[in-house]
Order: C-alpha cells, then sequence, then structure tokens
C-alpha cells in the first residue's frame, strides 16, 4: 500500500516579469510535477498521493465567458495529464488568480478551494491554504478583497476588452506582488500574520499535524503552539520565482524543500 505523500508549491506567478522568464519557470514547475508523481528525482521513493497548488499560479487570471489569458499551456497540459491519471491536484485559489469561475476546475480536472481548510493525510490532520487576507492587520487589503469578489464588480470587468483589462490587471498585479516580498522578522514569529491564523486554527483542531501555506515569498518555518504545550510546524512554501521552494508532507512530518 502506497503510504500517503502530499507536495505543495505556490507562487509561480506565470506571465511575470515577462514571457521568457516566465517561461524557465513554467518548464522547471512542469519538471517538479513529474518528478513528485513518479517519486523520482527530488521525490525519490515517495510518489505523491496528492499535489497541492497553494495559490497565485498565474500573476494574472480572469476566466471570460469565452476566453482566458493565453499563455501556461505546459502547466495545464501536465496538470491535466496527471488527473487524468488519478493523481488528485488541489488548486487553492490566491489573490492573483482570484477569478476562476469553472474553467480550471472543468478543463484540467483540479479541486478547488477557496479558503484554508483541514486535509487528512494518512493519520494526520494538515491545515493548508494561500494565506492571503488572514490573520490580525491588512484591513485595506482584506476590504479590497471583499470589494473583488464582488459579483458585481467581476460582471464590470467581463465588459472591458482582454486587451485592456489583462493589461491594466498585470501593472496592478507587480504593484501588489512587491507588497507581499517584504522579508518577515523571523525572530519574532508575532510579527507574521499568518502564524496568528495557525495558532487560532491549531487552538481549535489541537490533533492538527502541519500548516502550510504560499503568499508571502519567503520560504520559512514557525513553530505554533498547541493548548497542550506542543508544537504544529507553519512552513511558509516561498515561491518559484527566486527560491524554488517545496513542501512535503508523509508519516506525521513536515518539510520544506529546494527544487535544483
Amino acid at each position: 500500500m502506497t503510504t500517503p505523500c502530499i507536495y505543495l508549491a505556490s507562487d509561480l506567478h506565470l506571465g511575470a516579469p515577462n514571457a521568457a522568464s516566465s517561461r524557465d519557470r513554467e518548464r522547471k514547475l512542469v519538471r517538479w510535477l513529474e518528478e513528485v508523481a513518479a517519486g523520482t528525482g527530488c521525490a525519490q521513493g515517495r510518489p505523491a498521493t496528492a499535489i497541492h497548488l497553494v495559490g497565485d499560479l498565474f500573476d494574472f487570471w480572469f476566466e471570460y465567458r469565452h476566453a482566458v489569458p493565453k499563455g501556461g499551456v505546459r502547466l495545464m497540459g501536465t496538470i491535466a495529464r496527471l488527473t487524468d491519471s488519478g493523481l488528485p491536484v488541489h488548486f487553492h485559489v490566491g489573490n492573483h488568480d482570484l477569478w476562476t469561475f469553472g474553467y480550471l476546475a472543468d478543463e484540467l480536472g483540479v479541486i478547488v478551494h477557496r479558503t484554508p481548510s483541514w486535509f487528512r493525510v494518512g493519520e494526520h490532520d494538515v491545515l493548508i491554504g494561500h494565506g492571503d487576507g488572514i490573520g490580525p492587520g491588512d484591513e485595506g487589503y482584506k476590504r479590497l478583497k471583499r470589494v473583488f469578489s464582488s459579483p458585481s464588480l467581476q460582471r464590470c470587468f467581463r465588459w472591458i476588452h482582454p486587451d485592456w483589462g489583462i493589461g491594466l490587471a498585470l501593472r496592478w498585479s507587480q504593484m501588489s506582488r512587491g507588497k507581499s516580498d517584504l522579508p518577515p522578522d523571523l525572530s519574532r514569529p508575532e510579527g507574521e500574520w499568518i502564524w496568528h491564523f495557525c495558532k487560532e486554527q491549531v487552538a481549535e483542531h489541537p490533533s492538527g499535524a502541519a500548516c502550510f501555506f504560499g503568499h508571502r515569498h519567503h520560504p520559512m518555518e514557525l513553530a505554533v503552539p498547541r493548548p497542550d504545550g506542543t508544537n504544529v510546524p507553519y512552513i511558509n512554501l516561498g515561491d518559484w520565482i527566486g527560491h524554488f521552494t517545496f513542501g512535503c508532507f508523509t508519516e506525521g512530518t513536515a518539510h520544506l524543500l529546494h527544487f535544483h
């Protein structure tokens, strides 16, 4: 029987900063997907029983009624092939690819999640989510996210020609990504807002074994206290722009790894 083993990656931001750079990173993520699915290379002997893509795969994504942004065909083709083979691939919506309305699920076969959720991996529970708009602070972004989630705004944006709408959104994405790139102060976990969210969730779910998030673009491992005095690891997955880091959880242990 295969040992339950999940792999996680986030923040590819496909399309940024330019087509050539984006395509190189896309090919790298495709190699990673193929290796973890097969249990070769970086996943030698430990094939994935599920893969979690933890948001911001695209620097901007919007599904028009009869069109989607161009690019990403290597990645999307690989994901479709994996799901067709029976491997579960979970897609956790990020703040840059918030506007997915069914195309990714229907065409690629991914399981879409819009809020952080607990997942059962073998005998253990793992918390997974993108990480935007959670924890204390950042009230401005939380208000903005409510606006972006408005069906009325989404309908209005759909009326803008894709050449104009996508160009405008990509410029906005560049500014938004810069704010997420601010480095954390790892000497005091209380300054990391996702850590606070994990602490609240673990208090309500003391059997949780690990927390995995993205969004911050900085790979990190912090200890989240349980009510009984033990700790749960919070792992931020970093990004696939400069770090090329990923997570793995198997047999009750969480790992933060680098893809060479």
